[in-house]
């Protein structure tokens, strides 16, 4: 079990946005999906794009480099990139479905915080 560390306010995120972070040395993502916070790494497991540039669909991140799709609620691969087609050599060096790194969130007096 890891501390808690304040994120940002929780005025600061409207419903719908994503907001990347660095958070003693760590790139994360908040989002705020219908009044609830959520918590990733910022890096995308498939090829290392920023999440938090991503579109939010509820609470689904889909990757702007390659269209993965990852539940904030749950870190899960909703939709992994499909290579079909691409050259074996390349396909070697591509990683196999991975679920996101997700954190624990609580809101408190009006302030986010991430379990790190």
């Amino acid at each position: 079990m890891g501390e808690y560390v304040e994120a940002l306010k929780a005025n600061d995120l409207k419903d719908g946005e994503l907001r990347r972070l660095t958070l003693h040395g760590r790139t994360l993502l908040v989002a705020r999906v219908g009044g609830r916070f959520y918590s990733a790494d910022d890096r995308c497991p498939h090829m290392g794009g920023s999440l938090a540039r991503g579109q939010l669909n509820g609470t689904v991140v889909t990757c702007p480099r390659h269209r993965s799709r990852f539940d904030l609620s749950d870190g899960r691969v909703v939709e992994w990139t499909d290579w079909t087609g691409w050259k074996v050599r390349l396909a070697k060096t591509l990683r196999p479905p991975r679920a996101i790194v997700t954190h624990p969130v609580k809101v408190e007096d009006g302030r986010v915080w991430v379990e790190l």
